[in-house]
C-alpha cells in the first residue's frame, strides 16, 4: 500500500482526532463581523476557496481568498489566515511577512517550528494531520472539518460516516477513461478543484474542474464516452442528462458527506495512478514544499 493511500485511509481517525481542537478552531476563525483574508498555494488555496465560502455564509463577515502568489489590492482585513501544510511555503511566507502593521495573522499549518508559524500572531497547529506524501489528503479536509464545526455545523458524526464509506466503496477501476471532471457548488467548488488536481498530480491525467451549471458553458464539448463527470456535493438531473447524452458517465451523491466525497476522489485519483503504472507517492517534478532560493 503506497504511503498516500495510507494517508488518504487514516481521514476518519485524524477527523476523530481533530474534535478536540473545536473550542480552538472556533476561537480563532469564528470571530464575527472580522473581514477576513485565506491565503494558500495549491491544494490550500482551494481550501481557503471553500472556507470563505463557509465563513461567509455562516453570516461571520466578508472573508475572501487569493492565491499567496498573487497579492492583492490593498483592502482593511483585519485578519489573514495563511494555510501551509508545510510552513515552509515561499509564496505564503512572503505575503505574510509584506502584511500590513495591525493586521492579524493566523496560520494553519501542520509544523509548528516553522518560517510561516514563527511569523504568526497565533497558530492552528494540525501536526497530527500533517503528511509523509507529496499529495495533500488528510490535512486539508481536517481543516475544513474543524472550519464547518467553527461556524455551527454538526460534525460529530463524519468520522464514523467517512470510515464507513471507505471501507463499503466498491473499488474502482478506471478501465477505458481518460478524461475527468469534477463539478462543485458554494464550498464544494474547492472541493472539485482539489479533486482534479489530485488526478493531475498523482496520476498525470486529463482532469478539469467547474462550478457545476458553469460546464454547459464551454467545457461539455470535450465530454465523450471516454468521461467520467463528478458532482461533488452537488446535483442536478438536466445536467446530468446532458452529459450523459455524450457517452460520458456521470457520478454525483457518491457518499452522503461533500468531504467524504473528495476522500473517495483522492482514491480513485490513487487507483488512476496506479493503472498507468505511476506510484503515488512519487509525482512527476513535485515536492513537498515549494520554496525558492
Amino acid at each position: 500500500m503506497s504511503i498516500t493511500t495510507e494517508e488518504i485511509e487514516s481521514q476518519p481517525a485524524t477527523w476523530a482526532a481533530a474534535m478536540r481542537l473545536i473550542p480552538e478552531a472556533t476561537r480563532l476563525l469564528a470571530r464575527p463581523g472580522e473581514r477576513v483574508l485565506a491565503i494558500g498555494c495549491g491544494t490550500s488555496v482551494f481550501v481557503a476557496e471553500s472556507f470563505a465560502h463557509l465563513r461567509e455564509t455562516a453570516g461571520l463577515g466578508e472573508t475572501d481568498a487569493a492565491y499567496a502568489s498573487e497579492p492583492r489590492s490593498p483592502r482593511p482585513y483585519a485578519t489573514v489566515i495563511g494555510i501551509t501544510r508545510s510552513g515552509t511555503t515561499t509564496e505564503v511566507i512572503d505575503a505574510l511577512a509584506a502584511l500590513p502593521v495591525g493586521v492579524h495573522k493566523i496560520v494553519v499549518t501542520g509544523v509548528a517550528d516553522s518560517p510561516c508559524a514563527a511569523l504568526a500572531d497565533e497558530v492552528l497547529l494540525l501536526d497530527f494531520a500533517d503528511e509523509q506524501s507529496v499529495v495533500q489528503t488528510r490535512f486539508p479536509t481536517t481543516f475544513l472539518l474543524l472550519a464547518r464545526a467553527a461556524f455551527g455545523e454538526d460534525v460529530s458524526s463524519l468520522p464514523a460516516r467517512g470510515a464507513a464509506a471507505l471501507a463499503s466503496a466498491a473499488p474502482f477501476v478506471p478501465e477505458g477513461l481518460d478524461h475527468f471532471v469534477y463539478l462543485g457548488r458554494g464550498w464544494t467548488y474547492g472541493l472539485a478543484q482539489e479533486a482534479a488536481l489530485k488526478v493531475r498530480e498523482a496520476a498525470q491525467a486529463w482532469s478539469e474542474s467547474y462550478p457545476l451549471l458553469d460546464y454547459r458553458h464551454g467545457p461539455l464539448a470535450v465530454a465523450h464516452p471516454g468521461s467520467l463527470v463528478w458532482m461533488i456535493g452537488a446535483r442536478d438531473d438536466d445536467l446530468t442528462a446532458e452529459i450523459e447524452a455524450t457517452g460520458a458517465a456521470v457520478l454525483s451523491g457518491a457518499a452522503d458527506d461533500p468531504l467524504i466525497e473528495l476522500a473517495l476522489a483522492q482514491r480513485l485519483a490513487v487507483r488512476i495512478a496506479e493503472s498507468r503504472g505511476l506510484n503515488p507517492d512519487r509525482p512527476r517534478h513535485l515536492t513537498r514544499s515549494i520554496v525558492l532560493s
